[in-house]
């Protein structure tokens, strides 16, 4: 009788065992590719993301580069870059009784830094929503008050980072995994403000990123998800693989993170809307029309700020 897989007593029900190595592979750099009969679906065993695998927009052929490497000098700006914009943003939009949102990201730690020293100098009374485990132990690492929605469903301000930004102020949101408590919190605010480096300003999602969108889904639905997805959209996704544990990533919610790696750009508020309306989808890393205003560290240590469109 052949041993089951790593994944088969997963919520009580066969998933799939990984191919390509004995048990499975322990993470998302291990096995061979294969998919979903009649889709273009790649699964368990493909390059995974933050392996270095992977192409931007979708492409059929294997091996080829997730994205330009980059030199430390410009890794170094990049940092700079995060902590202009997440200080400016703060210094111009955050004030006293404010209940915040605070992101997820390597970004927000900048802005969350800026907020304590401001808290300390001008002895403000905020109050902080986490969108995640990451958010919550920042906002205990630097003394400020944690609170949540039960307490606090409505927020005054949300900042946060971003993926990928297009000229229209659209998202890609969820690289770290966080997606749908960012969602809602920002959803809930009553301003919503971005904070990125110069690398993450596109015309278009899927220009600079090139790891796809997230899309959070229901354990025992990623097969069907999978197929759906690809067949009305086309593309190829991903179930994202942890890295230091055998078996796929779980979101802070428990879910799974499919990356669609789309191969044209889309009419994003229609797709967005149509991946939601799939069974088995909780919410997608697209954030459509929220972000009022985005600040760019950039790399000569100016910050460009981009506000939304007023509509016609």
């Amino acid at each position: 009788m052949q041993r089951p897989g790593p994944f088969s007593t997963l919520y009580g029900r066969v998933l799939a065992p990984l191919p390509g190595r004995a048990g499975g592979a322990a993470s998302g750099r291990g096995g061979n590719s294969w998919g979903v009969p009649g889709s273009h679906v790649q699964l368990p065993g493909c390059a995974q993301s933050g392996t270095g695998g992977g192409a931007g927009r979708a492409n059929t052929s294997s091996g080829e580069a997730d994205s330009v490497s980059l030199d430390p000098s410009t890794m170094s700006k990049a940092e700079e870059a995060k902590k202009l914009a997440g200080h400016l943003a703060v210094k111009n939009h955050v004030r006293n009784n404010q209940v915040l949102g605070i992101g997820s990201g390597s970004t927000i730690v900048h802005a969350v830094q800026q907020i304590a020293e401001k808290v300390k100098e001008e002895h403000l009374k905020l109050v902080c929503i986490p969108t995640s485990f990451q958010a919550r132990q920042l906002i205990l690492q630097y003394g400020l008050t944690l609170s949540d929605l039960d307490q606090h469903p409505e927020i005054d301000l949300a900042i946060d980072g971003a993926d990928e930004v297009d000229a229209d102020l659209n998202l890609i949101k969820g690289g770290g995994g966080c997606l749908t408590q960012e969602k809602i919190v920002a959803g809930y605010a009553s301003s919503f403000i971005v904070i990125a480096d110069f690398r993450k300003d596109s015309e278009n999602l899927g220009d600079h990123w090139h790891k796809g969108i997230p899309i959070e889904v229901i354990p025992m639905a990623y097969v069907p998800v999978s197929r759906a997805v690809t067949q009305k959209f086309g593309g190829l996704i991903d179930l994202r693989m942890a890295v230091n544990k055998a078996g796929p990533v779980v979101t802070d919610n428990g879910n799974f993170i499919l990356d669609w790696k789309f191969d044209r750009v889309h009419k994003w508020s229609e797709v967005n809307t149509a991946i939601k309306m799939i069974p088995g989808v909780v919410d997608t890393g697209l954030f459509i029309n929220m972000a009022e205003r985005v600040y760019f560290g950039m790399q000569d240590g100016s910050v460009n700020i981009k506000e939304k469109k007023p509509f016609c």
